[in-house]
């Protein structure tokens, strides 16, 4: 690649990254701005005034440190089940021959293209039969179930990369294939957790609808209700809005940060043969 190529494509991500921290930064310095400077004209980048009452009001008000528990709970729990769900699923689509397998997969990922919304109803009668309205696991049952599909392609996809060779390795040393499962196909595959973990989350930390749908107790609501709260019918307070905001994405941003490592080469090690 020559010279200029190189400059181009730095400029072109360097344009990207702007694009893509601009919205997070102006998220920032609304939130530190006082109320009385959050109109000013013409506007600054940078506020001459800053303070932190936003953010302290945004955690004190709303039960806004209740329902961040509450998000980080319900997104824990529905991951732990996709994870277990979604793994065994993969493996067993991967490595084993059975009736309607093929037929069953496809059935698996046609879900994926039915809009979420469309199921809200359905859901709706399902969860309140199992006695699961206005509860967490109410939540977590509908998250967990929403992100089995596609956890599941993206872990096939990687545990089809794996050489079958191991299969026999283990199987010579008498090992069985929940052996073979928990000891060498899960630890194998971290890079292909490492996406999935971060869309599930991400996913699950965002959803709004079906969280304001079935629940009514608002100590049990979740970080996108308390965010809405903040929206007032006349008049909104802008500075707070911005500032649970910033706090409700940093969670997000950490757990990035945290797994970036392997976030690429587990997206194309899941797309290869999936």
């Amino acid at each position: 690649m020559s010279k200029l190529n190189k400059l181009l494509l730095f400029i072109l991500l360097l344009a990207g990254a702007v694009v893509s921290v601009y919205p997070l930064f102006f998220m920032l310095m609304t939130a530190l701005q006082p109320a009385t400077f959050l109109f000013e004209y013409p506007p600054k980048l940078i506020p001459s005034h800053m303070t932190l009452s936003n953010f302290v009001q945004a955690w004190t008000s709303q039960n806004f440190s209740v329902y961040l528990g509450n998000s980080v709970f319900v997104t824990m729990m529905s991951f732990i089940v996709i994870f277990f769900l979604s793994s065994m699923m993969a493996f067993a689509y991967s490595r084993y021959r059975f009736a309607f397998k093929g037929a069953s997969f496809a059935i698996l990922m046609g879900t994926l293209v039915i809009p979420s919304l469309t199921l809200i109803i359905p859901q709706f009668l399902l969860i309140n039969q199992l006695r699961l309205f206005d509860s967490y696991w109410g939540l977590v049952t509908v998250y967990a179930a929403s992100g089995i599909p596609f956890t599941t392609f993206m872990l096939k996809g990687f545990f089809d990369s794996i050489s079958r060779d191991i299969d026999e390795s283990v199987a010579i040393d008498g090992g069985s294939s929940f052996r073979l499962f928990i000891s060498v196909i899960l630890p194998l595959s971290k890079p292909a957790f490492v996406p999935v973990t971060i869309f599930n989350a991400l996913t699950i930390w965002e959803e709004f609808p079906w969280a304001l749908t079935i629940i009514n107790n608002p100590l049990k609501r979740t970080l996108p209700i308390a965010l809405a709260n903040f929206q007032g019918q006349y008049t909104t307070q802008w500075g707070v809005v911005f500032a649970g905001a910033f706090i409700a994405v940093i969670p997000v941003i950490l757990l990035f940060l945290i797994m970036q490592r392997y976030f690429i080469s587990g997206i194309t090690a899941g797309a290869v043969k999936g």
